[in-house]
């Protein structure tokens, strides 16, 4: 069943940026626990459940999407972010650009309240979560000025990023 983000990557034309601002997301995802129990994969591995984004990742970079993601992280990270991190490789393998950046180093930019998918600079999504992390709501909006505000604090916060070959985590 395609998602609100399928639809919209479907249609995007050029551009595709999400920006990640929280510490820690679905914790009762499966993956999650497992690596809490200590699976690893290596640079080489390409785990079955990881074949829904890349399929879906590939075929859009493939149409010409930019995909850029952007992760504001707490440090020291949680264990959440050190689990992202590790499989964040299974991003990059396909052509999605990731850097993260530092909490600390993003304290001057006027941020968005919440995480979001933008799509060819003229459409967003923001995603609403619980505390837990759960997504409990999602939200469109085409309105210029929020449009001008996510665009110059994702730019920003790129800018700012460590591309994840090169990102430490503390």
């Amino acid at each position: 069943m395609p998602t609100p983000i399928d639809a919209a990557m479907a249609e995007a034309k050029f551009s595709a940026v999400h920006l990640e601002m929280r510490d820690s997301y679905t914790p009762n995802d499966p993956q999650f626990q497992r690596y809490r129990e200590g699976l690893r994969y290596g640079p080489d591995d390409r785990p079955e459940w990881f074949q829904t984004w890349t399929n879906f990742a590939s075929e859009a970079i493939g149409r010409g999407i930019v995909l850029r993601r952007a992760r504001i992280v707490s440090e020291p990270v949680t264990e959440y972010i050190r689990y992202e991190h590790h499989v964040t490789y299974l991003n990059v393998a396909v052509g999605e650009q990731v850097r993260w950046l530092p909490r600390r180093l993003a304290a001057d930019i006027a941020l968005p309240g919440t995480d979001l998918w933008m799509f060819d600079n003229s459409k967003i999504m923001f995603t609403y979560f619980s505390g837990d992390g759960d997504v409990v709501d999602r939200e469109w909006t085409t309105d210029p000025g929020v449009v001008q505000l996510v665009t110059n604090a994702f730019e920003t916060v790129w800018e700012r990023a460590t591309p994840h070959e090169e990102y430490v985590l503390r």
